[in-house]
Order: C-alpha cells, then structure tokens, then sequence
C-alpha cells in the first residue's frame, strides 16, 4: 500500500492504464469529447510494472512458461487499447 502512488504513476508510464477524460458536452461545440491526458507509453516498462505485481510475480514463478506467454498477450492487448483511444481522439466532431 505504501507505494501505491509509485504503481499507478508506473502503470501509466508503461501504458498499462491510459489517463483520459471524456465530456460529451463538448460534441455540442463540435469539439472531439475524449482527450487522453497520459504521455505515450514507454512499452519497454510494461513487463516490469507487471512483474512489480504480486499476481504477475507469482505467476512467473510457479509457471515461468506461460507466464512469459500470458505476459505478452496482455501487453499486446494493452497496446490494441492504446491504438483505439488514439482512434478516438482523431474522430472529427465538427459539424
């Protein structure tokens, strides 16, 4: 718990969580209403953040295989997400 802040500063970091905000007021204005707040991720940290998590650790632990496996399926899928918020914010709202 006491480094909580560190974790989540890390997750984003390594694109494990994107900040972002959406306002679907701003579609009224023609203004796009999802904005992401987080930098571009730095995809080398990712299986580190993971590995910094019990449940990730105990994983490569006890299944050191499939571990490396699972852990590389989960970053791709990061990344998939990533990809389709950046969609998001190249959507064109104006009228």
């Amino acid at each position: 718990m006491g480094k909580s802040q560190q974790q989540a500063k890390l997750a984003v970091e390594c694109g494990y969580w994107t900040n972002f905000r959406y306002d679907p007021r701003l579609i009224e204005q023609g203004k796009n209403p999802f904005v992401i707040d987080s930098k571009e991720p730095n995809w080398d940290k990712y299986e580190e953040h993971l590995l910094s998590e019990n449940r990730y650790a105990q994983l490569k632990m006890v299944n050191p295989e499939q571990a490396d496996e699972l852990l590389q399926v989960n970053k791709e899928e990061a990344q998939r997400r990533y990809k389709m918020y950046k969609r998001y914010v190249a959507m064109d709202y104006s009228a």
